[in-house]
C-alpha cells in the first residue's frame, strides 16, 4: 500500500512474522471475556496490509499491544518508523488504531481502563468509575500506571515530572 501512495509498484509482498505474546494473549481474553460477544480476529492482515495483534472486524478497530521492539532503544518513549508506517496504514484504511504499551499493562488490574475505553468505542458504557479518553499518545517514562496513561493521552500537562525537569 506504501508503494502505492508514492505512484510505485510493489515488487515483493512481504509476508510479516506473527508472534503472540503472553501480554497479547492475557489482553485478548481479558477483553473477550469483559465482552463476551465481541469478534476478535488476532494476528490479522487485510488485502496488503501487515499484521496486526487484534482486529474488532464490526468496529473498524485495530488493537496493537506495543513490546519493546517497537520502540527505538526498546525504552517506550520513540517508535520506530516501520510501527508508524504500519499505524499510519491502517490509519489510511479507515480502521482506528488503539496502541498500548505492554509496560502499560503488567498486571491485570491495569488492564480496565483500556477495555473500559474500548467498551465505550463501541458503545457499551463501562461499569464502575468513569473513564479518560484512549487518544494516541505515549508515555514519557515506562513506569506509570495504566491510568496515569490514559490521563496523559488526553491532558500533556498531567504527565509526571522526571528528575531532568
Amino acid at each position: 500500500m506504501a508503494a502505492s501512495w508514492l505512484g510505485r509498484a510493489c515488487p515483493v509482498v512481504r509476508h510479516y512474522h506473527t508472534n503472540i505474546s503472553k501480554t497479547q494473549a492475557d489482553f485478548r481474553d481479558q477483553l473477550q471475556s469483559s465482552i463476551p460477544s465481541l469478534k476478535i480476529e488476532e494476528e490479522k492482515s487485510l488485502n496488503s496490509l501487515p499484521s496486526v495483534d487484534l482486529l474488532l472486524p464490526d468496529h473498524n478497530i485495530v488493537i496493537e499491544v506495543q513490546g519493546p521492539h517497537h520502540y527505538v532503544g526498546g525504552d517506550f518513549t520513540t517508535r520506530k518508523g516501520s510501527t508508524l508506517l504500519k499505524i499510519a496504514l491502517w490509519q489510511k484504511a479507515g480502521f482506528e488504531v488503539i496502541e498500548i504499551p505492554t509496560n502499560q499493562l503488567l498486571k491485570k488490574a491495569l488492564m480496565k481502563p483500556y477495555i473500559d475505553q474500548i467498551k465505550i468505542r463501541i458503545g457499551i458504557p463501562p461499569q464502575e468509575h468513569g473513564s479518560v479518553s484512549l487518544k494516541r499518545g505515549w508515555t514519557d517514562a515506562a513506569d506509570v500506571t495504566g491510568e496515569e496513561h490514559l490521563a496523559e493521552q488526553t491532558n500533556p500537562a498531567k504527565r509526571k515530572k522526571t528528575n531532568s525537569q
